[in-house]
Protein backbone atom coordinates (compact mmCIF):
# COMPACT_ATOMS: atom_id res chain seq x y z
CA UNK A 1 0.00 0.00 0.00
CA UNK A 2 1.60 3.56 -0.90
CA UNK A 3 1.72 5.69 2.17
CA UNK A 4 2.24 9.50 1.97
CA UNK A 5 5.30 10.93 3.73
CA UNK A 6 4.95 11.59 6.60
CA UNK A 7 3.28 15.10 7.17
CA UNK A 8 5.32 17.80 10.16
CA UNK A 9 4.54 17.38 13.34
CA UNK A 10 4.23 21.44 13.79
CA UNK A 11 0.82 20.81 11.06
CA UNK A 12 -2.39 20.67 13.36
CA UNK A 13 -4.57 19.94 10.86
CA UNK A 14 -2.71 16.57 9.88
CA UNK A 15 -2.41 15.88 13.20
CA UNK A 16 -5.96 16.62 14.14
CA UNK A 17 -7.06 14.47 10.90
CA UNK A 18 -5.11 11.60 12.07
CA UNK A 19 -6.55 11.62 15.34
CA UNK A 20 -10.32 11.11 13.99
CA UNK A 21 -8.85 8.18 11.05
CA UNK A 22 -7.73 5.78 13.92
CA UNK A 23 -10.45 7.13 16.22
CA UNK A 24 -12.92 5.70 12.69
CA UNK A 25 -10.87 2.30 13.11
CA UNK A 26 -11.66 1.92 17.07
CA UNK A 27 -14.95 2.72 16.10
CA UNK A 28 -14.98 -0.09 13.83
CA UNK A 29 -13.50 -2.51 15.76
CA UNK A 30 -16.43 -1.98 18.21
CA UNK A 31 -19.36 -2.02 15.92
CA UNK A 32 -17.74 -5.42 14.43
CA UNK A 33 -17.42 -7.13 17.59
CA UNK A 34 -20.91 -5.71 19.18
CA UNK A 35 -22.51 -6.70 15.87
CA UNK A 36 -21.42 -10.11 16.04
CA UNK A 37 -22.24 -10.61 19.79
CA UNK A 38 -25.96 -8.89 19.34
CA UNK A 39 -26.25 -12.25 16.23
CA UNK A 40 -24.88 -15.06 18.28
CA UNK A 41 -28.11 -16.48 19.35
CA UNK A 42 -29.79 -16.54 15.57
CA UNK A 43 -26.58 -18.08 14.36
CA UNK A 44 -26.55 -21.19 17.38
CA UNK A 45 -30.26 -21.07 16.46
CA UNK A 46 -29.50 -21.57 12.48
CA UNK A 47 -26.90 -23.88 12.97
CA UNK A 48 -28.88 -25.99 15.53
CA UNK A 49 -25.89 -25.63 18.00
CA UNK A 50 -26.06 -26.68 21.84
CA UNK A 51 -24.01 -24.50 24.17
CA UNK A 52 -21.03 -27.21 24.70
CA UNK A 53 -20.64 -26.53 20.27
CA UNK A 54 -21.17 -23.21 19.98
CA UNK A 55 -18.22 -23.07 22.62
CA UNK A 56 -16.00 -24.78 20.00
CA UNK A 57 -17.20 -22.09 17.62
CA UNK A 58 -15.97 -19.14 19.81
CA UNK A 59 -13.02 -20.94 20.73
CA UNK A 60 -12.23 -20.26 17.18
CA UNK A 61 -12.59 -16.57 17.70
CA UNK A 62 -10.57 -16.67 20.68
CA UNK A 63 -7.86 -18.39 19.03
CA UNK A 64 -7.96 -16.01 15.86
CA UNK A 65 -7.50 -13.43 18.21
CA UNK A 66 -4.37 -14.42 19.86
CA UNK A 67 -2.93 -15.78 17.29
CA UNK A 68 -3.37 -12.55 15.00
CA UNK A 69 -1.78 -10.32 17.76
CA UNK A 70 1.15 -12.09 18.09
CA UNK A 71 2.16 -12.33 14.64
CA UNK A 72 1.23 -8.59 14.24
CA UNK A 73 3.69 -7.21 16.17
CA UNK A 74 6.92 -7.80 14.17
CA UNK A 75 4.66 -6.47 10.93
CA UNK A 76 4.23 -2.87 12.48
CA UNK A 77 7.29 -2.72 13.61
CA UNK A 78 9.15 -3.25 10.29
CA UNK A 79 6.48 -2.09 8.16
CA UNK A 80 4.93 0.98 10.60
CA UNK A 81 1.16 0.72 11.82
CA UNK A 82 -0.50 2.66 8.74
CA UNK A 83 0.84 -0.35 6.20
CA UNK A 84 -0.79 -3.07 8.69
CA UNK A 85 -3.57 -1.37 9.76
CA UNK A 86 -5.20 -0.37 6.81
CA UNK A 87 -5.48 -3.23 5.00
CA UNK A 88 -6.38 -4.91 7.85
CA UNK A 89 -9.70 -2.59 8.31
CA UNK A 90 -10.73 -2.93 4.97
CA UNK A 91 -10.90 -6.94 5.82
CA UNK A 92 -12.28 -6.60 8.64
CA UNK A 93 -16.09 -6.16 7.50
CA UNK A 94 -15.44 -8.65 4.91
CA UNK A 95 -14.46 -11.30 7.36
CA UNK A 96 -17.27 -9.99 9.47
CA UNK A 97 -19.71 -12.01 6.48
CA UNK A 98 -17.70 -15.08 6.65
CA UNK A 99 -19.96 -16.88 9.68
CA UNK A 100 -23.05 -15.44 8.68
CA UNK A 101 -22.75 -18.20 5.53
CA UNK A 102 -21.52 -20.73 7.77
CA UNK A 103 -24.02 -23.93 6.90
CA UNK A 104 -21.94 -26.31 9.85
CA UNK A 105 -20.00 -26.24 13.09
CA UNK A 106 -16.42 -27.14 10.92
CA UNK A 107 -17.16 -23.46 8.56
CA UNK A 108 -18.07 -21.68 11.61
CA UNK A 109 -15.20 -22.31 13.61
CA UNK A 110 -12.86 -21.71 10.64
CA UNK A 111 -14.85 -18.46 9.68
CA UNK A 112 -14.48 -17.29 13.52
CA UNK A 113 -10.90 -17.82 13.09
CA UNK A 114 -10.40 -15.98 10.10
CA UNK A 115 -12.65 -13.18 11.75
CA UNK A 116 -10.63 -13.41 14.74
CA UNK A 117 -7.23 -13.03 13.67
CA UNK A 118 -7.90 -10.10 11.37
CA UNK A 119 -9.93 -8.79 14.32
CA UNK A 120 -6.59 -9.28 16.84
CA UNK A 121 -4.68 -8.03 14.16
CA UNK A 122 -6.88 -4.78 13.80
CA UNK A 123 -6.52 -4.24 17.60
CA UNK A 124 -2.23 -4.09 17.80
CA UNK A 125 -2.41 -2.34 14.28
CA UNK A 126 -4.65 0.49 15.46
CA UNK A 127 -3.18 0.90 19.00
CA UNK A 128 0.22 1.06 17.94
CA UNK A 129 -0.71 4.25 15.80
CA UNK A 130 -3.01 5.81 18.51
CA UNK A 131 0.02 5.62 20.28
CA UNK A 132 2.25 7.39 17.61
CA UNK A 133 -0.19 9.79 17.43
CA UNK A 134 -0.60 10.48 20.79
CA UNK A 135 3.34 10.97 20.79
CA UNK A 136 3.22 13.05 17.32
CA UNK A 137 -0.11 15.40 19.54
CA UNK A 138 2.39 15.61 22.60
CA UNK A 139 -0.86 15.02 24.96
CA UNK A 140 -3.07 12.08 25.83
CA UNK A 141 -5.96 10.37 23.87
CA UNK A 142 -5.23 6.46 23.69
CA UNK A 143 -8.16 6.49 26.95
CA UNK A 144 -10.61 8.58 24.09
CA UNK A 145 -9.84 6.29 21.54
CA UNK A 146 -11.12 3.23 23.67
CA UNK A 147 -14.03 5.22 24.71
CA UNK A 148 -15.07 5.30 20.71
CA UNK A 149 -14.48 1.53 20.57
CA UNK A 150 -17.04 1.25 23.81
CA UNK A 151 -19.22 3.56 21.56
CA UNK A 152 -18.81 1.58 18.49
CA UNK A 153 -19.57 -1.79 20.55
CA UNK A 154 -22.91 -0.62 21.84
CA UNK A 155 -23.92 1.01 18.16
CA UNK A 156 -23.11 -2.41 17.05
CA UNK A 157 -25.02 -4.30 19.45
CA UNK A 158 -27.56 -2.25 19.08
CA UNK A 159 -27.79 -2.79 14.92
CA UNK A 160 -27.62 -6.55 15.96
CA UNK A 161 -30.65 -5.84 18.10
CA UNK A 162 -32.53 -4.03 15.77
CA UNK A 163 -32.33 -6.49 12.86
CA UNK A 164 -33.22 -9.43 15.44
CA UNK A 165 -36.25 -7.68 16.23
CA UNK A 166 -36.91 -7.11 12.17
CA UNK A 167 -36.44 -11.01 11.91
CA UNK A 168 -33.89 -10.26 9.64
CA UNK A 169 -31.31 -12.67 8.66
CA UNK A 170 -27.68 -12.79 10.16
CA UNK A 171 -26.01 -12.11 6.40
CA UNK A 172 -27.96 -8.98 5.60
CA UNK A 173 -27.13 -7.62 9.32
CA UNK A 174 -23.35 -8.76 8.90
CA UNK A 175 -23.73 -6.92 5.14
CA UNK A 176 -24.73 -3.74 6.60
CA UNK A 177 -22.05 -3.27 8.97
CA UNK A 178 -19.14 -4.34 6.64
CA UNK A 179 -20.49 -1.71 4.24
CA UNK A 180 -20.54 1.10 7.20
CA UNK A 181 -16.74 -0.61 8.52
CA UNK A 182 -15.70 -0.54 4.67
CA UNK A 183 -16.96 3.30 4.80
CA UNK A 184 -14.93 4.17 7.68
CA UNK A 185 -11.89 2.22 6.83
CA UNK A 186 -12.00 4.30 3.41
CA UNK A 187 -12.21 7.23 5.53
CA UNK A 188 -9.45 6.31 7.81
CA UNK A 189 -7.44 5.63 4.53
CA UNK A 190 -7.34 9.03 3.40
CA UNK A 191 -6.84 10.73 6.93
CA UNK A 192 -4.13 8.33 8.81
CA UNK A 193 -1.23 9.58 9.71
CA UNK A 194 1.89 8.14 8.73
CA UNK A 195 4.68 6.52 11.21
CA UNK A 196 6.57 9.73 12.58
CA UNK A 197 9.30 7.73 13.56
CA UNK A 198 11.25 5.21 11.64
CA UNK A 199 11.85 1.67 12.59
CA UNK A 200 14.98 -0.08 12.60
CA UNK A 201 16.29 -1.78 9.70
CA UNK A 202 14.86 -5.17 9.78
CA UNK A 203 18.48 -6.58 8.88
CA UNK A 204 20.16 -4.30 11.56
CA UNK A 205 20.51 -5.52 15.31
CA UNK A 206 19.22 -2.89 18.27
CA UNK A 207 21.38 -2.30 20.38
CA UNK A 208 20.80 -4.19 23.77
CA UNK A 209 19.41 -1.42 26.36
CA UNK A 210 18.92 -1.88 30.19
CA UNK A 211 14.99 -2.04 29.51
CA UNK A 212 15.30 -4.31 25.67
CA UNK A 213 16.07 -7.58 27.72
CA UNK A 214 17.26 -8.69 24.36
CA UNK A 215 20.50 -11.06 23.05
CA UNK A 216 19.78 -10.27 19.41
CA UNK A 217 18.54 -7.51 17.11
CA UNK A 218 15.13 -7.68 15.97
CA UNK A 219 15.04 -11.37 16.40
CA UNK A 220 16.83 -12.33 12.38
CA UNK A 221 20.15 -13.01 14.36
CA UNK A 222 19.48 -14.32 17.62
CA UNK A 223 16.66 -15.11 20.49
CA UNK A 224 15.01 -12.10 22.18
CA UNK A 225 14.26 -12.04 25.88
CA UNK A 226 11.00 -11.18 26.90
CA UNK A 227 11.58 -7.54 28.77
CA UNK A 228 10.47 -7.68 32.41
CA UNK A 229 9.16 -4.24 32.11
CA UNK A 230 6.91 -5.07 28.90
CA UNK A 231 5.65 -8.45 30.61
CA UNK A 232 4.92 -6.49 33.95
CA UNK A 233 2.76 -4.06 32.08
CA UNK A 234 0.94 -7.14 30.69
CA UNK A 235 0.71 -8.84 33.61
CA UNK A 236 -1.27 -5.27 34.93
CA UNK A 237 -3.57 -5.64 31.30
CA UNK A 238 -4.15 -8.82 32.10
CA UNK A 239 -5.61 -8.27 35.60
CA UNK A 240 -7.52 -5.49 34.11
CA UNK A 241 -9.33 -7.40 31.56
CA UNK A 242 -9.96 -10.36 34.27
CA UNK A 243 -12.33 -7.99 36.11
CA UNK A 244 -13.86 -6.45 32.63
CA UNK A 245 -14.61 -10.34 31.81
CA UNK A 246 -15.39 -10.94 35.22
CA UNK A 247 -18.41 -7.98 34.67
CA UNK A 248 -19.41 -9.05 31.46
CA UNK A 249 -20.20 -12.46 32.54
CA UNK A 250 -20.81 -12.79 36.23
CA UNK A 251 -22.04 -8.92 37.53
CA UNK A 252 -26.01 -10.19 36.40
CA UNK A 253 -26.02 -13.67 37.81
CA UNK A 254 -24.68 -12.14 40.87
CA UNK A 255 -27.40 -9.50 41.80
CA UNK A 256 -29.96 -12.36 40.41
CA UNK A 257 -29.10 -15.25 41.88
CA UNK A 258 -26.60 -14.19 44.90
CA UNK A 259 -28.68 -11.27 46.21
CA UNK A 260 -31.92 -11.97 44.59
CA UNK A 261 -32.80 -9.23 42.88
CA UNK A 262 -35.46 -8.75 40.12
CA UNK A 263 -34.08 -9.26 36.19
CA UNK A 264 -34.21 -6.41 35.14
CA UNK A 265 -32.51 -4.86 37.71
CA UNK A 266 -30.15 -7.67 38.37
CA UNK A 267 -28.88 -6.42 34.15
CA UNK A 268 -28.75 -2.97 35.30
CA UNK A 269 -25.37 -4.25 36.83
CA UNK A 270 -23.57 -4.76 33.96
CA UNK A 271 -25.08 -1.51 32.02
CA UNK A 272 -24.29 0.54 35.40
CA UNK A 273 -20.24 -1.15 34.83
CA UNK A 274 -20.38 -0.82 30.81
CA UNK A 275 -21.72 3.55 31.00
CA UNK A 276 -19.12 4.30 34.02
CA UNK A 277 -16.43 2.53 31.66
CA UNK A 278 -17.27 4.77 28.50
CA UNK A 279 -17.99 7.43 30.69
CA UNK A 280 -14.37 7.44 32.55
CA UNK A 281 -12.38 6.67 28.92
CA UNK A 282 -14.21 9.92 27.93
CA UNK A 283 -12.70 11.71 30.45
CA UNK A 284 -9.75 9.51 30.58
CA UNK A 285 -7.14 12.19 28.93
CA UNK A 286 -7.75 14.75 30.33
CA UNK A 287 -7.31 13.37 33.52
CA UNK A 288 -3.91 11.71 32.60
CA UNK A 289 -2.66 15.18 31.26
CA UNK A 290 -3.58 16.65 34.93
CA UNK A 291 -2.53 13.79 37.25
CA UNK A 292 0.21 11.78 34.70
CA UNK A 293 -0.20 8.11 34.40
CA UNK A 294 1.03 6.55 37.28
CA UNK A 295 -1.11 8.28 39.97
CA UNK A 296 -4.15 7.82 37.48
CA UNK A 297 -3.72 4.27 37.29
CA UNK A 298 -3.25 3.91 40.98
CA UNK A 299 -6.61 5.63 42.41
CA UNK A 300 -8.30 3.13 39.09
CA UNK A 301 -7.14 0.68 40.78
CA UNK A 302 -8.11 1.96 44.33
CA UNK A 303 -11.63 3.29 43.20
CA UNK A 304 -12.06 -0.78 41.28
CA UNK A 305 -10.95 -2.48 44.66
CA UNK A 306 -12.78 -0.60 47.13
CA UNK A 307 -16.07 0.08 45.11
CA UNK A 308 -16.27 -3.72 44.32
CA UNK A 309 -14.97 -4.91 47.25
CA UNK A 310 -17.21 -2.58 49.43
CA UNK A 311 -20.23 -3.91 47.66
CA UNK A 312 -19.63 -7.96 47.89
CA UNK A 313 -19.49 -7.09 52.19
CA UNK A 314 -22.54 -4.89 51.99
CA UNK A 315 -23.83 -7.66 50.01
CA UNK A 316 -27.27 -5.78 49.24
CA UNK A 317 -28.40 -4.83 44.96
CA UNK A 318 -28.01 -1.40 44.93
CA UNK A 319 -24.59 -1.96 46.73
CA UNK A 320 -23.70 -4.29 44.00
CA UNK A 321 -25.39 -2.08 41.15
CA UNK A 322 -22.72 0.82 42.62
CA UNK A 323 -20.01 -1.59 42.95
CA UNK A 324 -19.85 -2.69 39.45
CA UNK A 325 -20.60 0.95 38.44
CA UNK A 326 -16.96 1.52 40.15
CA UNK A 327 -15.21 -1.28 38.56
CA UNK A 328 -16.51 -0.47 35.44
CA UNK A 329 -14.95 3.80 36.38
CA UNK A 330 -11.73 2.32 37.84
CA UNK A 331 -10.89 -0.21 35.25
CA UNK A 332 -11.85 2.48 32.78
CA UNK A 333 -8.45 4.32 32.40
CA UNK A 334 -5.52 1.65 33.31
CA UNK A 335 -6.16 -0.44 29.94
CA UNK A 336 -5.31 2.84 27.73
CA UNK A 337 -2.79 3.78 30.41
CA UNK A 338 -0.85 0.40 30.30
CA UNK A 339 -1.03 0.66 26.29
CA UNK A 340 0.14 3.81 25.84
CA UNK A 341 3.38 2.59 28.57
CA UNK A 342 3.73 -0.37 26.50
CA UNK A 343 4.05 1.56 22.78
CA UNK A 344 6.65 4.23 24.56
CA UNK A 345 8.55 2.14 25.81
CA UNK A 346 10.86 1.90 22.60
CA UNK A 347 8.76 3.40 20.03
CA UNK A 348 11.23 0.75 17.30
CA UNK A 349 9.91 -2.12 18.81
CA UNK A 350 5.99 -0.75 19.85
CA UNK A 351 4.52 -2.99 17.76
CA UNK A 352 5.76 -6.32 19.90
CA UNK A 353 5.29 -4.88 23.13
CA UNK A 354 1.35 -4.15 22.31
CA UNK A 355 0.90 -7.49 21.12
CA UNK A 356 2.51 -8.75 24.13
CA UNK A 357 -0.13 -6.68 26.20
CA UNK A 358 -2.92 -6.87 24.35
CA UNK A 359 -2.18 -10.80 24.25
CA UNK A 360 -1.96 -11.20 27.81
CA UNK A 361 -4.85 -9.20 28.42
CA UNK A 362 -7.11 -10.20 26.02
CA UNK A 363 -6.03 -14.10 28.21
CA UNK A 364 -7.37 -12.51 31.52
CA UNK A 365 -10.61 -11.99 29.75
CA UNK A 366 -10.78 -14.92 28.37
CA UNK A 367 -9.08 -16.82 32.21
CA UNK A 368 -10.78 -14.82 34.40
CA UNK A 369 -14.32 -15.85 33.94
CA UNK A 370 -13.80 -19.06 33.92
CA UNK A 371 -11.67 -19.51 37.39
CA UNK A 372 -14.30 -17.36 39.10
CA UNK A 373 -16.61 -19.76 37.77
CA UNK A 374 -14.84 -22.91 39.42
CA UNK A 375 -14.07 -20.54 42.38
CA UNK A 376 -17.44 -19.95 43.05
CA UNK A 377 -18.32 -23.80 42.99
CA UNK A 378 -16.01 -23.82 45.83
CA UNK A 379 -16.15 -20.83 47.73
CA UNK A 380 -19.42 -18.73 46.76
CA UNK A 381 -19.82 -16.57 43.96
CA UNK A 382 -19.66 -13.33 45.91
CA UNK A 383 -16.20 -14.71 47.26
CA UNK A 384 -15.14 -15.15 44.00
CA UNK A 385 -15.70 -11.97 42.64
CA UNK A 386 -13.51 -10.73 45.94
CA UNK A 387 -10.80 -12.00 43.05
CA UNK A 388 -11.14 -8.80 40.45
CA UNK A 389 -10.75 -6.51 43.25
CA UNK A 390 -7.77 -8.08 44.41
CA UNK A 391 -6.61 -7.49 41.34
CA UNK A 392 -7.31 -3.96 41.11
CA UNK A 393 -5.77 -3.57 44.24
CA UNK A 394 -2.28 -5.36 42.85
CA UNK A 395 -2.69 -2.96 39.48
CA UNK A 396 -2.38 -0.04 42.00
CA UNK A 397 0.19 -0.85 43.69
CA UNK A 398 2.41 -1.59 40.95
CA UNK A 399 1.17 1.63 39.19
CA UNK A 400 4.68 2.45 38.72
CA UNK A 401 5.62 -0.13 36.50
CA UNK A 402 3.87 3.04 33.94
CA UNK A 403 6.52 5.47 35.34
CA UNK A 404 8.75 6.91 31.89
CA UNK A 405 12.26 5.77 31.66
CA UNK A 406 14.62 8.69 33.55
CA UNK A 407 16.50 11.16 31.48
CA UNK A 408 19.61 9.09 31.95
CA UNK A 409 18.02 5.92 30.62
CA UNK A 410 18.49 4.67 26.98
CA UNK A 411 16.04 5.21 25.05
CA UNK A 412 15.07 5.63 21.29
CA UNK A 413 12.58 8.57 21.49
CA UNK A 414 10.04 10.22 24.51
CA UNK A 415 8.45 7.80 25.90
CA UNK A 416 5.44 10.04 27.66
CA UNK A 417 3.52 13.04 26.04
CA UNK A 418 3.24 13.64 29.80
CA UNK A 419 6.25 15.37 31.42
CA UNK A 420 3.92 15.70 34.54
CA UNK A 421 3.42 11.84 35.06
Amino acid sequence: MSVPSPPSLDDPAALRRGRIAVSLLFLLFGMAIGTWTARIPAVKENLGLTDGQLSIGLLGLAAGAITGMQFTGRLVDRYGSVRVMLPVALAEGGCLLLPGYAGNLVTLTLALFVFGAVHGTLNIAMNANAVEVERARGRPMLSSCHAVYSIGGFLGAAVGGLFARADAGVPVTFWTTGLVALGLAGWATRWALPRTGHPAPPTSPTPPTADAGQSGGDGSGGRRRESPGVLLLGVLAFCCLVGEGAAADWSTVYLRESLGSEPGFAAAAYAAFAIMMTAGRLVGDRLAAALGPVPLVRGSGILAAVGLGGALLVGHPVAGLIGFGCLGAGLSCIAPQVFSAAGNRDPSQAGRALARVAGLGYLGFLVGPVVIGGAAELLGLPRALALPALLALFVALAAGALRPRRPGQPSTAPVSVDPRS
